[in-house]
């Protein structure tokens, strides 16, 4: 083995440390670099360990002959070594756009066959240079220390245990073990967010900062998770004996401001509004009516949810 596939494999062992003899785990795999060497990974680390490793690629339609390369990523996966391979077709509503639609339906579609499989736990081949443009597509919006704080390596079932190694050293891995990966055309489409970060962003910082940048936003990344943690903690206690579509405007106004717009934020999401549709300016004009009250009227929210004040009182109904 070389320093590449060490390196991976190390990153998927430890993860795989309490996963039961004769259990599954799920892979998902695109045909890219970081992908494939994962799914190398996951496979030759479960079998020492009577682990059952399954892979699955997600056909999003959304190219033409995707079909055709979902079939080559399942062949390359069966000649690896993998006995059980799934092609996922999935249709993606893109009404909040293709990447965030597309990435709607890959999990949902993951989850499925982990269900199937009855498998607790789903690996994805995010890496650091990943969570890199995930930090500062953040940063970008505007969005506070949770958003900035990038991807967890453990998010319920799903696993990301590559977020330490680079894209680099996937692709140095699939060439030490001789497999081909596919460069997804939308990778080069820089009507993507992520693209714009990744092919002009990370570049001129690079050069204009110096090497290491990458690293050091996924060291941020960490650092920010850690009191994005401790802040929702203290928040969830601190709410715990209040109700949420009722809340004392005189209590809130006393509490740290990074408490308070998280009781309520969590208070709009408990009355209705849709998973990731509130903003920080929705959050922003809500809080103004406890800290900045000159009789607003009544403010209307995704999901139908009406915020008013009455009577000192913060009130959220749904319409």
């Amino acid at each position: 083995m070389t320093e590449a596939i060490v390196e991976i494999r190390n990153a998927v062992k430890a993860y795989l440390a309490n996963v039961e003899a004769g259990d599954a785990v799920v892979v998902a795999v695109s045909g890219g670099a970081d992908s494939l060497a994962l799914a190398y990974a996951v496979l030759k680390e479960s079998a020492g360990n009577a682990i059952r490793a399954v892979a699955v690629t997600v056909d999003h339609q959304l190219q033409a002959n995707s079909g055709k390369q979902a079939e080559k990523v399942s062949q390359q996966l069966r000649e690896m070594g993998y006995e059980n391979v799934y092609i996922k077709k999935v249709v993606v509503n893109t009404e909040s756009g293709i990447e965030a639609g597309a990435r709607d339906a890959r999990y949902q579609a993951l989850s499925e066959i982990a269900q199937e499989e009855k498998s607790s736990k789903v690996f994805l081949g995010h890496t650091r240079d990943d969570q890199a443009e995930t930090v500062l597509l953040g940063l970008a919006r505007g969005s506070g220390t949770r958003s900035m704080s990038g991807m967890a390596i453990e998010n319920g079932i799903f696993i990301r245990p590559l977020l330490s190694i680079t894209r680099d050293q996937t692709e140095n891995a699939c060439r030490e073990i001789g497999m081909e990966y596919w460069s997804d055309p939308h990778n080069l489409n820089t009507e993507f967010s992520r693209v714009k970060v990744r092919m002009n962003v990370l570049p001129v910082m690079e050069e204009n900062l110096g090497p290491g940048i990458s690293a050091s936003l996924s060291r941020s990344a960490s650092l920010l998770r850690d009191d994005a943690d401790a802040l929702d903690a203290i928040a969830l206690e601190t709410s715990a004996a209040m109700n949420l579509k009722d809340l004392d405007c005189e209590k809130l106004s006393d509490l740290p401001r990074a408490i308070r717009t998280r009781i309520i934020r969590s208070a709009i999401y408990a009355s209705g509004a849709p998973s990731g549709s509130i903003t920080a300016d929705h959050v922003a004009h809500v809080e103004a009516l406890v800290t900045s009250w000159h009789g607003q009227g009544a403010l209307s929210l995704p999901g139908g949810v009406k915020v008013e004040r009455i009577s000192g009182r913060l009130s959220l109904s749904n319409q």
